[in-house]
């Protein structure tokens, strides 16, 4: 839990959670709120870097719940909060969220992978 509490990943999170926010006010779009855009920017935070540190130490047993988290929090929460809001997604939409979503929960993984402080991100990590 520490290391969610990195100040440098906290600032991150609220600048992506700021633009999340402003596009959905900006473009309103019929299934992008500021609802989704905490539910989907949170699990994203929690989940993406745990994923992907889980299939670079080749945990393989854990592979299913890796699928399963980025799963929900790409298109599983996104399609149960707009049902839940009635606003049931069509198809091209729900393939459309899916793969921006796709790319910035990777995106977002990567930039929350590493287990340093802000600091560390620059200093080799021989030393």
């Amino acid at each position: 839990m520490h290391d969610y509490l990195r100040p440098w990943k906290l600032v991150t999170l609220a600048i992506g959670m700021g633009l999340l926010i402003a596009g959905a006010l900006y473009f309103k779009q019929a299934d992008w709120d500021v609802g989704i855009s905490f539910i989907m920017g949170f699990l994203t935070y929690f989940t993406a870097p745990w994923g992907l540190r889980t299939i670079k130490d080749l945990k393989w047993k854990l592979f299913p719940l890796v699928l399963l988290a980025y799963w929900f929090s790409v298109d599983g929460s996104y399609v149960l909060y707009n049902s839940y809001v009635g606003r049931p997604v069509n198809h091209e939409l729900r393939l459309a969220n899916l793969f921006a979503s796709s790319m910035l929960y990777l995106l977002c993984g990567l930039i929350w992978f590493p287990q340093r402080t802000f600091l560390g991100l620059f200093k080799s990590q021989n030393t």
